[in-house]
């Protein structure tokens, strides 16, 4: 097999590249791997560059070395070719899909990595993307546009930049008009703040928006947020909603299912793993066993599962 390390130069406050390149070639020497070292050089070119290199039909293992958004774009080259593992370097500033499988410090040991074991976990479909984390659409998809361009101010943090991205979103897109429909139940029509789909917990920078999600169950998590509370008590609310604790509320309507979708009358804001545009359609789709993930040797997810003694 060969080990494929895909860094995004900008992550880490453009320090990624010097931090990480020493140790995979430490590494890699130690092991006697096969490896190469690609630095992307603009926005989409993980994706081009690891769907090119998937076709040569060689098994390969692809390390996403950036944030989120490198988890976007390696993931989404790798899906759809058997012979493709990706796994998770984080030198980011949210790092939220690791969040399940261990902490940034456990996925930062690369000799964990390289010795890791390849799991089969489940993908969310939304049109030609997928999401190996979480996707929504209305405020929270506002949010994450926003979060995007505050994360770019110095010292601010991917947790800092969600909250300052909510309290625009909550003085600007408090309402949608969503008809939503859950595999073949009727369609309802509500005002919701947003809706998710999650494959995985967090997002924004450690925001719990699908506490009970499982990314192997073959299942996905839709949560629906209504727009029934004042915009001040949803403001005192964050905190509660970040530690995941808001699927008890009564504006929340909680199912599980294989496919969500959803129709706006106006354009609206739609988030996969935090790239977002504006449709007035679209669906969030279960892909079971979508995706081979390779988590960390020594990460607790394993031993919970059964996969290491």
């Amino acid at each position: 097999m060969k080990h494929v390390f895909v860094i995004n130069p900008a992550a880490g406050q453009g320090k990624a590249l010097e931090f990480i390149r020493p140790k995979i070639e430490w590494v890699c020497k130690k092991y006697e791997l096969d490896y190469e070292i690609y630095v992307t050089e603009k926005k989409g070119d993980g994706i081009e560059f690891v769907s090119s290199r998937c076709k040569s039909g060689e098994a390969l293992r692809f390390y996403a070395c950036g944030g989120d958004g490198t988890i976007y774009e390696v993931a989404n080259g790798a899906f759809g070719y058997p012979n493709a593992e990706f796994a998770a370097v984080p030198l980011g500033s949210g790092n939220d899909f690791i969040r399940l499988f261990g902490t940034k410090e456990e996925f930062l040991v690369l000799e964990d990595q390289v010795n890791g074991v390849p799991v089969q976990l489940d993908v969310i479909k939304c049109g030609n993307e997928i999401a190996v984390n979480q996707c929504s659409m209305g405020m929270d998809a506002e949010v994450c546009a926003m979060q995007g361009k505050i994360k770019k101010v110095p010292l601010v943090t991917g947790e800092g930049a969600y909250y300052i991205g909510c309290l625009y979103a909550l003085a600007r897109k408090f309402k949608n008009r969503f008809t939503i429909q859950i595999d073949d139940q009727e369609p309802f029509t509500r005002d919701c703040l947003f809706c998710v789909a999650g494959n995985s917990r967090w997002y924004g920078g450690g925001f719990m928006a699908a506490p009970l999600a499982q990314p192997d169950d073959g299942l996905l998590d839709f949560i629906i947020v209504e727009s029934k509370l004042t915009r001040v008590k949803l403001t005192s609310l964050l905190n509660k909603y970040k530690r995941g604790e808001h699927l008890g509320w009564d504006i929340t309507d909680f199912r599980r299912g294989k496919k969500l979708v959803i129709h706006s009358d106006k354009p609206a804001a739609v988030n996969v793993d935090g790239e977002t545009k504006y449709v007035t359609d679209t669906s969030f789709e279960l892909v079971e066993k979508g995706i081979t993930f390779v988590v960390p040797a020594k990460s607790a997810f394993l031993k919970e599962r059964g996969l290491i003694g």
